[in-house]
């Protein structure tokens, strides 16, 4: 079998994984740069019987199946991927199997993006190393503020004990059992997403991205946050109307995003997420640790090996 690593941006998928157990049965490379053109990714890839991808860094649609004969095996990290057309894959006889992981790191990294928002950080920061003035900007206590949670899953019910540390009032919203899931946590319900929006000085953004939650922040939501409101997104770009929140925060430079996933990803050079004073964005970074890459990359050698042997673990199905 020849297995072809994509998306390994950082050089890393090698060094996370004990890939000798497939020494003599596969033969592996691997691709850091970023996905080049179709025309080109197809070229690359068609000689290879099966791809390990990095989340949805790489689409993976009808057409790619198509033009893809050899491919028998697709693992992904994580045991969800937006990239991946399920149907498509099992149409063309494609295995695809997915990773998890332990962990929730994406938590932690909205939690250090709302800190570092709150208190100017990054700019600070980058003041001190320039030898620029000394202090320049007044920070913001979260203590006594109120944290508004869009989804209560495994990711917003760690944000919400990290908020409750913080001696701030939280404030939850899902899309089914609000009271019964926010009395579990000891957070109060909101009685709808625009009383969340309404009530929080803070909004952070933890749902899962399907066709019902696309763009459920959109201008209308958008002008319901209060003066200086911070939006934190850390879960799926698309959640939010992404023109909306630049017209929006172009036009109140109170209102500040700290952002980690976007529409487009990378970031395209002229987007004005980059140049936004009021932005505070970070490269997509929720789950890049390495615990969690030691976690996928594991699962994925794992993931060969019971497909060699004709027992596949962790199959996606449409």
């Amino acid at each position: 079998m020849r297995l072809a690593i994509i998306d390994d941006y950082q050089n890393a998928a090698r060094a996370s994984a004990d890939w000798a157990r497939l020494d003599g049965r596969v033969e592996i490379d691997a691709f850091h740069d970023l996905a080049p053109d179709r025309a080109a990714l197809i070229a690359r890839l068609r000689p290879y019987d099966a791809i390990l991808c990095m989340r949805e860094r790489t689409r993976f649609d009808a057409a790619t199946f198509e033009a893809l004969p050899n491919l028998r095996l697709l693992v992904t990290t994580g045991m969800r991927n937006a990239a991946i057309d399920l149907g498509a894959a099992q149409a063309r006889g494609v295995v695809v199997c997915g990773t998890r992981a332990a962990s929730a790191p994406a938590a932690e990294l909205a939690w250090a993006l709302l800190l570092a928002a709150m208190r100017h950080l990054t700019d600070e920061a980058q003041a001190l190393r320039a030898g620029r003035p000394w202090q320049t900007t007044l920070g913001r206590e979260l203590a006594g503020r109120a944290l508004g949670i869009v989804g209560l899953g495994k990711l917003g019910t760690k944000v919400a004990r990290y908020a409750q540390a913080f001696d701030m009032q939280v404030i939850g919203w899902t899309r089914a059992d609000v009271p019964a899931r926010c009395a579990a946590l000891g957070i109060d319900a909101a009685a709808s997403l625009d009383d969340l929006l309404t009530r929080s000085d803070v909004v952070t953004l933890h749902a899962a991205l399907t066709p019902q939650t696309r763009g459920m922040i959109a201008a209308r939501e958008l002008a319901l946050l209060r003066p200086g409101a911070v939006l934190v997104n850390t879960a799926r770009g698309p959640l939010v109307d992404e023109a909306a929140l630049i017209e929006a925060l172009t036009a109140r430079p109170d209102l500040v995003a700290a952002l980690d996933v976007f529409d487009v990803e990378p970031l395209p050079l002229d987007h004005p997420f980059r140049r936004l004073p009021n932005v505070l964005a970070s490269p997509h970074l929720g789950y890049v640790t390495q615990e969690t890459y030691r976690a996928w990359h594991g699962e994925a050698v794992e993931a060969v090996e019971a497909f060699l042997a004709g027992a596949p673990l962790r199959v996606l199905s449409p």
